[in-house]
């Protein structure tokens, strides 16, 4: 009977190429995955979902897809794979989708809702048209809109990537004076503005029809934002670049960048912008036009307001909220969306685990004593101060202290060389937190006079030189940055594993904009996931807002004392339903809120770590419940397994039992970590899942393994006594390392059972290689067939 392969061999690709569909410039991407797969988190490792994969995508040309066909055996009905067709349609931005057997053929058209049965697929011309009407794309747009992208990095945009530069192109081709793109941090806002900016210049488009090369400014309020593009991904245009900075309005280029700060006015100039004249720019394109750029009252808006007659894109990684109103004001809704959990489900993005760390003094507040005095001799007000006074109103280094000995305990326990970023109040704050953390790792940085550096804007080239050191992929240290603001945004870290808050964020664009930092996934590098260190509650308080959009994949909470110790079990919580205070947000300029401010010191006291709490999403993505590990973990086991002899059942047949393992991992569920957070590191992990689950008696492997050998001699007596002493090492592996080392050939060939010969000579002991696998599968079905 004929399966989907011989369907789509045999049926499917004829009749698409008799549709025309192989004729250049038309293309058949046949068995296209199109995402990398979510990535979930199984104690400290993280492990890939299958992508999701079409069987056809049709071009019309090579950088416009147009439909999406899924393809059945024979025996199915045509419609069998409709709703996977529409599914991925609606994901790809499709507007045709089709299902077939090979002999039947199912269309679903959405310009019109129709679905129907037809005899054979629709040509190039006829979906184009189809298109076309719909979407009123004239000859003059349709140009614009076909024109190439550039293919010679080696590098063809994700399928997310082309619906942005797409849709941005159309809109501008059909006039639409202002665009909005939404896309999360890490997904490539940069790569999507290139090729808008390309395909634009290439396709001769200017803003009046005017026969030549359209004149694009590309906007950002940060030097690192428009110079690193302008130097990497921009490069193509070549001499057609020129940045707008000392006062130079140069003229004669074609792709200019600038900042803000170069060209607005300010007390001592009209505004360099005034040299250009109001519509010598064809197109705009505003990058993290949150920061600021559309806001009503801003300086910056004069300048988007003077350049009014071009056509403007903004580009944003934050959804429409309180504090970035005017942005979606000014540009309207955005014409696509791609949000941060679409990312991490996709698994483009990164999942994180949160850790909530609280001190005493965040707990209950920190008073002082009646008479105390700062560090230098001012009286501190007899006041309670809490979390947000940390470091604005008093430095307390008796907490920084605290924090910076449970960041390095944790770092210890998981990876010293993970690069980390610490989010402190301001620069002074990163300074004492650096100095601390440098005195705490001193074995490193004995060897590393860089380990641990602090990069603000007071460090200009050296600070500079730090953060390029830091994101070089190849280069060990710095591993741990200290900053205020300097960080938030526009820096690509692609191998970042912690994310250390320090200070109160109260603003969702900002926050987001912080654990973007993170959010970069290096498959090559072993960097699939990153933690949140939150020592202010403030992600806990971002993720309660309903608003946000890519909840964590496991958020702990955790109490240490005044040595950074823990002094409780980690568990695994919810955060409490509050909405976040969203007050102003922090930080449009790099270490704005460093201006000078009356900062009290005070050194003395001892602070204690309260309390840690982890907070995590499971494989569905939904949030976790404020139960311990232990307990989440029999929730998914006794939703697998009705009771305990099913589940014995299975685990002592090695195949079954491979899919026990698997079917628990893709639920988050690592045997090593669940052995370490229950404190049971020598127990059978059958025995442990049943104990935690079903409460049932706990063995140990080395009770498991004596009570086979006492109970089943007559099982080792049929063998010779050097098959007998191969079993018993491979039993000896089991009580060490557990039911991995059953793996047969692997375990074979490492001491003390290679010893007694290779492979081949070992399996000749026991008759046959087949008689050596029926021993040690049965050596597993005796170990597990008492209860």
């Amino acid at each position: 009977m004929p399966n989907e392969a011989d369907t789509c061999r045999r049926f499917v690709v004829p009749r698409l190429q008799a549709a025309g569909w192989e004729c250049d410039p038309h293309r058949i991407n046949e068995q296209v995955t199109f995402t990398d797969g979510r990535i979930v988190v199984t104690g400290r490792c993280g492990r890939r979902r299958p992508g999701k994969r079409a069987d056809y995508i049709l071009r019309y040309q090579p950088d416009l897809p147009i439909a999406v066909v899924e393809a059945k055996p024979t025996y199915a009905t045509p419609g069998d794979g409709l709703q996977q067709a529409k599914d991925y349609a609606e994901v790809l931005g499709f507007k045709f989708a089709y299902a077939t057997n090979g002999q039947g053929i199912i269309e679903f058209d959405y310009t019109t809702g129709l679905e129907r049965e037809i005899d054979t697929f629709p040509t190039p011309a006829e979906l184009w048209a189809r298109l076309s009407v719909h979407e009123s794309i004239n000859n003059a747009a349709a140009d614009t809109l076909l024109t190439p992208a550039y293919h010679l990095s080696g590098k063809s945009p994700r399928y997310y990537q082309e619906i942005a530069i797409n849709r941005a192109v159309q809109a501008i081709a059909q006039g639409h004076p202002r665009v909005l793109l939404t896309m999360a941090t890490g997904t490539g806002k940069t790569v999507v503005a290139f090729q808008i900016c390309w395909k634009l210049w290439s396709s001769g488009w200017t803003r009046t029809g005017q026969n030549r090369k359209p004149r694009i400014l590309y906007l950002a309020d940060r030097n690192i934002l428009v110079d690193d593009p302008m130097a990497k991904i921009f490069a193509p245009f070549g001499e057609a670049r020129w940045k707008i900075a000392n006062g130079n309005a140069v003229k004669s280029r074609e792709m200019y960048f600038a900042i803000y700060q170069s060209i607005a006015k300010d007390v001592n100039r009209p505004g360099l912008y005034r040299a250009y004249a109001p519509d010598f720019f064809d197109l705009i394109i505003v990058d993290e036009c949150h920061r600021g750029s559309a806001r009503d009252d801003s300086n910056w808006r004069e300048i988007l307001e003077y350049f009014r007659p071009a056509f403007q894109i903004g580009m944003t990684a934050t959804p429409r909220r309180q504090d970035n109103a005017d942005t979606y004001n000014y540009f309207g809704d955005p014409i696509y969306t791609y949000s941060l959990r679409q990312g991490i489900d996709d698994g483009f993005l990164a999942p994180y685990r949160v850790h909530r760390v609280v001190t005493t003094w965040d707990a209950a507040g920190w008073r002082p004593t009646q008479g105390d005095l700062d560090r230098y001799g001012r009286e501190i007000p007899d006041e309670e101060y809490r979390t947000n006074d940390f470091e604005r109103r008093i430095a307390l280094r008796a907490r920084t202290e605290a924090v910076a000995r449970h960041l390095s305990e944790y770092m210890r326990r998981t990876d010293r060389y993970a690069k980390t970023i610490v989010f402190c109040v301001d620069q002074e704050h990163a300074d004492e937190l650096r100095r601390a953390l440098n005195n705490l790792n001193l074995d490193l940085v004995r060897h590393n006079a860089d380990f641990v550096c602090r990069v603000t804007s007071d460090e200009g080239d050296i600070g500079r030189g730090h953060l390029s050191n830091f994101q070089d992929l190849e280069r060990r240290t710095p591993v741990i940055l200290t900053t205020s603001q300097l960080l938030t945004t526009g820096i690509d870290a692609p191998t970042v594993q912690n994310i250390v808050l320090v200070r109160v964020i109260n603003s969702m664009t900002e926050f987001k904009q912080i654990i973007g930092r993170g959010t970069r996934v290096r498959d090559d590098y072993g960097k699939l996931f990153f933690s949140i260190l939150d020592y202010t509650g403030s992600a806990t308080r971002m993720f309660a807002d309903p608003d946000f959009d890519g909840d964590p994949t496991i958020e702990t909470e955790e109490t240490i004392d005044e040595n950074g110790e823990p002094t409780g079990e980690e568990t695994v919580v919810t955060p409490e339903e509050e909405l976040a205070d969203e007050g102003t947000p922090e930080g449009l300029l790099p270490d704005e809120e460093d201006a000078p401010r009356h900062k009290l010191y005070f050194d003395n006291g001892q602070v204690e770590i309260a309390a840690h709490l982890v907070y995590e999403l499971d494989s569905e993505g939904n949030q976790l419940r404020v139960v311990q590990f232990t307990d989440y973990t029999a929730d998914r086991v006794r939703s697998l397994y009705r009771n305990a002899a099913v589940l014995r059942g299975e685990w002592a047949d090695p195949g079954k039992r491979r899919d026990i393992i698997e079917r628990l991992a893709e639920r988050g569920i690592d045997f090593d970590h669940l052995a370490e957070t229950a404190n049971q590191p020598e127990a059978d992990p059958l025995d442990l899942l049943c104990h935690l689950t079903f409460n049932s008696p706990l063995r140990t492997r080395r009770e498991r393994a004596q009570r086979l050998r006492a109970e089943r001699q007559d099982f080792f007596d049929q063998y010779g006594p050097e098959a007998r002493q191969i079993l018993n090492d491979l039993l000896d592996k089991y009580t060490e390392h557990g039911t991995a080392q059953f793996v047969v050939p692997d375990v074979l060939e490492v001491p003390p059972i290679n010893q007694h010969g290779n492979v081949i000579e070992i399996a000749a002991k026991f008759g046959s290689p087949d008689r050596l696998r029926e021993a040690v599968n049965e050596i597993q079905r005796l170990l597990y067939a008492a209860a």
